[in-house]
């Protein structure tokens, strides 16, 4: 179990562009540090049905940042420690297809090809389902599903339990 690591849960706008971000930095089993950031989309164009789940407007993110001028806060907070998402393969990959939407090389960040994912440690312990809301729910974890920040919250504390106690088998 990694000393310090940090959960991270992206909202999307529209296929992998994306309009929020939220990184929680866990330290010796402790929130350290907490980061929420609406981020423009290219065009701020956002598919109807990605605003239902997570009701990320275009007026939400008319003047927030682009990825670009995010990025280098993200990469300050995961580069080079162990990072953990509830699906990781869809936020690594919504994160490395941002980098390379703005000409930014997947070396320029240190990341390791896969993260660890909550999503899969719940599934190999036998959770039917694993979503991250359902895990929560067992685990009495407060969570605003689609929130970033509190999504990247929430799985980072799953991950500390993951790692410290027994988990029941359903």
């Amino acid at each position: 179990m990694p000393n310090t690591f940090a959960a991270i849960d992206f909202e999307t706008a529209k296929g992998h562009h994306i309009c929020s971000v939220g990184i929680v930095t866990f330290s010796n089993g402790e929130i350290i540090e907490e980061y929420h950031q609406l981020i423009q989309p290219p065009n701020n164009d956002y598919n109807w049905h990605n605003i239902q789940v997570h009701g990320i407007t275009e007026e939400d993110t008319r003047f927030a940042p682009n990825f670009r001028t995010v990025y280098p806060e993200i990469k300050k907070r995961i580069s080079g420690i162990t990072t953990v998402a509830h699906n990781e393969a869809f936020d690594r990959t919504v994160l490395l297809k941002s980098m390379n939407d703005y000409g930014i090389p997947a070396s320029d960040i240190m990341m390791p090809n896969r993260w660890e994912c909550t999503l899969k440690l719940y599934r190999k312990k036998g959770y039917k389902p694993a979503k991250l809301d359902a895990c929560c729910k067992v685990h009495n974890i407060a969570l605003k599903h689609h929130d970033a920040l509190s999504d990247a919250r929430a799985c980072g504390k799953l991950f500390l339990i993951a790692q410290f106690e027994r988990l029941p088998l359903f």
